[in-house]
């Protein structure tokens, strides 16, 4: 929004500016000369020196024979009549006379056998500037407007795009998105909208793949709940009744385990308003989690190793990529034959983050499916005695409420799986 709010200023500046410098060139051109009563002078200089040609008596009844004659209102005054200095009386000598502008102009003349008296020529000024400055004035607030105009077109056609998207979503198409655009003052909140469309869209399709996940893995355990009670039932042996409980027992801890994971992930998503960004070195921060991890490590038989650079440092809610980076390795530890490899690298605006290991890999198909809640691959078999296939998701999930993403491939190194944490950060 920044980008929109200094637009606006410069283009208000601008168009100001520059139409007020365009419009004062122009009324530069166009007003007239500084000689603006060039005619008049002449024609009272004809008539003072006329009248002073003729004795003192008859000079006012010439100056009105003169002013009849060429329709124009002269007459003609005495000196004492005229109050101002005797300066400013002496510039009726000059060849332009003496201007008084009031509400009429007046052009006071005289000459050396005149003066004092002198020769007043009265007349009305022409209005046509006034018709011209309100033009002026009009292409001034107009051209403001046309800039105006031009900068915001582009703001209000995206707004219309944002609004039709934001219809489209609410009527139910979560597949309403704002194509990106270089010509807008929004893109951040487009991108915001964009963000938001893709968390509602997956949030909701996460609603529907768990709701039908947990009504399709809850069945087994239900079904040997039915049957573990008909046999006990009818069981009449002591021991036998108590086997069926025992069975029915591991069966409820089944159901609960799986009903506790999926509330907790489905509740995730509340928390990722709570993040609280941290930094700090990523090479004793790796090696804590690895030590957290140790047991389940020893219990497996794996070996482990860990390459990063001192000087590498990691950005954002600590506690919740130690998560992220924990289900990594957890998900490594159950698959490794032996070994499993944790890396990192820096890249200008990303730090990346390697988990590989040594185990049969995940197939290609399946690479853009694994981080979906409640995913397991059929041809493996789980080391862990639960996995409901939220692991990974969970990775998925830190990763976006950093901004981030994670993936998987296959490992050069040791041939397994290999999977990446790719963690936006500002480049130095």
């Amino acid at each position: 929004m920044k980008k929109l709010y200094l637009y606006l200023l410069a283009g208000a500046l601008i168009s100001i500016v520059a139409l007020g410098w365009v419009i004062d060139i122009f009324n530069q051109q166009t007003a007239p000369a500084d000689n603006s009563f060039a005619w008049q002078s002449k024609l009272i200089s004809g008539f003072a020196e006329q009248v002073s040609k003729v004795p003192e008596a008859k000079r006012q009844a010439l100056t009105e024979a003169l002013a009849q004659q060429f329709e124009v209102n002269v007459a003609f005054k005495q000196g004492e009549t005229l109050a101002m200095p005797l300066e400013l009386k002496q510039q009726m000598l000059q060849p332009s006379g003496l201007v008084i502008e009031n509400e009429s102009v007046y052009l006071l003349k005289t000459n050396a056998t005149l003066f004092p008296d002198f020769i007043e020529l009265e007349w009305s000024p022409d209005t046509p500037q006034a018709e011209y400055d309100v033009v002026l004035t009009l292409l001034f607030y107009g051209g403001i407007g046309a800039i105006l105009w031009f900068i915001l077109s582009p703001l209000v056609k995206r707004l219309i795009v944002l609004n039709t998207a934001a219809k489209r979503f609410a009527s139910g198409d979560l597949s309403a998105r704002i194509n990106k655009s270089h010509f807008t003052y929004i893109g951040d909140l487009e991108n915001t909208f964009n963000r938001m469309a893709n968390q509602i869209e997956q949030l909701i399709a996460e609603n529907k793949l768990m709701a039908s996940s947990l009504s399709h893995d809850i069945r087994t355990p239900v079904a040997c709940l039915r049957f573990g009670l008909d046999a006990a039932l009818e069981e009449h042996d002591l021991e036998a009744v108590h086997h069926y409980l025992t069975r029915m027992e591991k069966d409820l801890d089944q159901m609960e385990g799986m009903l506790s994971s999926y509330l907790a992930f489905a509740t995730l998503e509340q928390k990722s308003h709570l993040l609280k960004p941290q930094s700090t070195e990523l090479h004793p921060y790796l090696k804590e989690i690895l030590l957290q991890m140790q047991p389940k490590l020893h219990s497996n038989q794996l070996n482990s190793s860990l390459d990063v650079a001192a000087e590498i440092h990691i950005n954002g809610d600590l506690h919740w990529l130690a998560r992220a980076i924990s289900n990594l390795i957890s998900n490594a530890c159950d698959f490794a034959q032996q070994q499993l490899h944790i890396s990192a690298e820096q890249q200008p605006n990303c730090l990346l983050i390697h988990v590989e290991d040594d185990g049969p890999g995940i197939e290609q198909s399946n690479w853009d499916k694994v981080f979906s809640p409640f995913f397991q691959e059929q041809t493996h078999r789980n080391r862990g005695e639960k996995s409901y296939g939220l692991g990974l998701a969970i990775v998925a999930k830190v990763m976006d409420w950093h901004h981030g993403y994670a993936k998987v491939g296959q490992s050069q190194r040791l041939g397994g799986a290999k999977f990446t944490l790719f963690l936006p950060c500002k480049e130095k």
